[in-house]
Formats: C-alpha cells, sequence, structure tokens
C-alpha cells in the first residue's frame, strides 16, 4: 500500500523476482487485492486521511494472522506510535528499506526449514553488511533508525548462525575497516548473548560496535589501507580517530553512552590508552566489553602485513592484559573465545 507507485515499484524490485508483489495505490479508485501473506505500508506522512484509508483497507484485505510491515517517513517515534495503532507487526524506517526489506520480508514470511538455514544466515550477514556501508561516510554522521535496523540484524543473525560462521562470511569482504566493525559487532551480539543481556542491552552493545570506528570514514585512505605497518606519523593520525567520530556523532541524536563507546574504546584501566588517558571508573562497562570485542577482533583479523592469530592465541594475549582490561570481563569472554575457533572435522 503507498502513495507513490513509482517509489513502491522500486520497493517491490528489491525483493527481487522470487516474491511476488501487487501494488496498491492508497489514493486510487481500484480496490486493493486480497489473499496476501504479508501487507506492507509505505506512505509518506501518516496524516489523519491516510491513517483512515490504510485502516480501511486493512479492515478489507487483512486476513487474521496476516503480519503488517509499516515503512515510516519522518519521525520514527510518532510514526511508531501511528502504526501501532494500526495493528502494524512491525515498523521500520523507511531510510534502510532498500538495504533491509528483503530480510523484514522473509522474518514477517516465515518459511519452512530452509528459510532458518545456512542461506537465511548468509543473507542477513550480507545485509548487515550493506546497512554499515550506508552509515559509514565520512560526510555526515549515520541516522540512528539505520543504526539500529543494522544491530537488530546482526543480533538476529548470531541467533540463527554461530558466530564463526559470521567471521567466514565477514572476512570475504574487501574493506578492512567495513570487515573489522562487523566482525567486532558479531563478537559484540555473541558476548551479549552469553552474558544473557536483555534485547535492548544487546543492541546497545552491538551499535556501539558498529559505530566504534566511524571516525575511520575521516583518516586517509592510505593509511587506513596501508599494506604495512604505520610510522609513528601515520600512527598518530589514526589514533585521531576516536575523537573525529565522537565529534561526527555529535551532530546527530546519539545517546551519551553510545557517543562514549566511540570516543574511549582505546582507552585502558591503567590509565594507559587514548584519547584521554581515562582510568578506571571513569570507563563505562559498555565501553570495557567492546573494547576486549575490538582487541580480540584485531588479532584473529588477517591484514596484509600480519597473519591472524587462532581465537586461542588471542584470548591468550587478552588474559594477560590485567593491567588494561576488566578482568571479570575478559574471564567470561573465554566462552565466545571458544566459539570463535573453527570447527574441527570429526574423527574419523
Amino acid at each position: 500500500m503507498t502513495d507513490d507507485l513509482e517509489r513502491g515499484g522500486r520497493l517491490a524490485r528489491n525483493l527481487g523476482g522470487g516474491i511476488s508483489v501487487m501494488l496498491h495505490d492508497l489514493y486510487g479508485d481500484a480496490a486493493p487485492p486480497s489473499g496476501a501473506a504479508l501487507i506492507i505500508s509505505d506512505v509518506s506522512a501518516l496524516t489523519s486521511e491516510s491513517v483512515r484509508r490504510l485502516r480501511q483497507v486493512l479492515s478489507t484485505v487483512r486476513a487474521p494472522g496476516v503480519p503488517f510491515l509499516a515503512l515510516i517517513h519522518g519521525n520514527l517515534g510518532r510514526g511508531e506510535i501511528q502504526a501501532t495503532a494500526l495493528g502494524a507487526t512491525r515498523v521500520m524506517a523507511a531510510s534502510t528499506a532498500s538495504a533491509l526489506l528483503l530480510n523484514a520480508v522473509a522474518t514477517l514470511t516465515g518459511g519452512g526449514p530452509d528459510t532458518r538455514s545456512a542461506r537465511r544466515w548468509r543473507h542477513q550477514i550480507h545485509e548487515a553488511h550493506a546497512a554499515f556501508v550506508s552509515l559509514f561516510r565520512a560526510d555526515q554522521a549515520p541516522p540512528p533508525a539505520v543504526v539500529e535496523s543494522g544491530a537488530d540484524l546482526v543480533n538476529q543473525a548470531i541467533r540463527e548462525a554461530k558466530v564463526r560462521n559470521w567471521l567466514d562470511v565477514v572476512a570475504n569482504f574487501d574493506d578492512v575497516t567495513h570487515r573489522h566493525c562487523l566482525s567486532v559487532a558479531g563478537i559484540a551480539a555473541e558476548f551479549a548473548r552469553i552474558l544473557g543481556l536483555s534485547e535492548a542491552d544487546s543492541r546497545y552493545l552491538v551499535k556501539g560496535a558498529l559505530l566504534h570506528d566511524i571516525g575511520k570514514a575521516k583518516i586517509p585512505l592510505a593509511i587506513l589501507n596501508k599494506p604495512a605497518p604505520l610510522t609513528p606519523l601515520e600512527r598518530k593520525e589514526m589514533d585521531r580517530h576516536p575523537a573525529l567520530g565522537h565529534a561526527m556523532l555529535l551532530t546527530g541524536d546519539y545517546d551519551a553512552l553510545t557517543l562514549s563507546v566511540v570516543r574511549s574504546h582505546h582507552e585502558y584501566l591503567d590509565g594507559s590508552g587514548y584519547p584521554d588517558g581515562l582510568r578506571g571508573s571513569q570507563i563505562p562497562d559498555l565501553v570495557r566489553l567492546i573494547t576486549i570485542c575490538d582487541i580480540f577482533a584485531a588479532l584473529i583479523e588477517a591484514r596484509p602485513y600480519k597473519a591472524p592469530k587462532s581465537a586461542q592465541e588471542a584470548y591468550a594475549i587478552l588474559t594477560q592484559m590485567t593491567a588494561k582490561l576488566d578482568v571479570d570481563l575478559v574471564r567470561a569472554f573465554g566462552e565466545v573465545a571458544a566459539a570463535c575457533e573453527p570447527s574441527r572435522p570429526a574423527s574419523a
């Protein structure tokens, strides 16, 4: 259901040829189609008139148990309230729809075992990558709604697949920084699962993981992609990325805790980190969690100038950083590290 058939057509094409899509002009004279397995609304503004028309169509075509996905333009919070009142099963920012719509449809329509198989979680990982690429830009802070949707994708993929599978797929992405941020996000989602964090806290953690290196969007590519260790001057430039990322997000609607993750993920408990030399209780728990995931991911990743360490070797290094990292959190992270080990073939 749309108030712009051209825009609705573009969204329909994003679903590919394997799904039958019927468009209905909310302001047209034609009767709405029936028999839908999923109803999607894409309306520019939820005015009193558009809400009335949506309610009328829904009362006619929505059978019991049929999910309803509402795409929201403009203020997501207000739109979510209006869409929920209409009975929406899920609400999604329209700005994310081009990258995330196929996954949302697959989730809402369910399907047989094959839908929940490796094909599905591989697709989820690629969609998380697409969402991440859309937010990793040097010219502006990413919209918080896009980051929220990306975090939900990561958490969902980790619930349905193993973190090792996530790392295997992400390792094939080209851009080193994108690959690293997505690795940290998957590891953070697994850490949240093992710690038993609530869905809201897990989203917070993964959102911080996706954004933690956003300041690298402002670092010259010659430094970011250098196939060799950095010189002292290049390292000094690279070390500006936490402060640069923090400054970027100050222009967006981000909470203080997320801002602290971006600025302080290279801080250590003994005060030897950067950019502010924080120590001990000055470093929030969320930042401590991301720091552990960040270091571990960097150690197990292949880089042009270094071979990857095994998960076991990387975890051993974490356990030796007792002055810098939260010992209790490192101990809890041991289960995450074990899950990141490649599966071994069974003995004959």
